[in-house]
């Protein structure tokens, strides 16, 4: 078997959340920074909240917005174009 190809574990590794909670693990890494920690995801804390990445929440409720439009004009102009038949 081959020696020295396994990276250096390091049994107190410390994991840094965004919201400020420290916690240690076991990992390759001596440092560990995530955005969401079970101390603020919604699953576990029970509180609604949009996670937005890279303005897909935007992106996506202006796509709305642009159907509801475009829904309006279509059944405003429905009506109208039925009569004739």
């Amino acid at each position: 078997m081959r020696k020295n190809i396994h990276p250096k574990y390091y049994p107190e590794a410390t994991v840094i959340c965004a919201c400020g909670n420290t916690f240690k693990v076991g990992s390759t890494k001596e440092i560990i920074r995530t955005d969401v920690c079970s101390q603020c995801h919604p699953f576990f804390t029970g509180e609604q909240r949009i996670v937005d990445t890279a303005g897909q929440v935007e992106r996506f409720m202006r796509r709305l917005e642009r159907r509801d439009v475009k829904r309006g004009e279509k059944d405003t102009a429905e009506p109208a174009g039925k009569a004739g038949k």
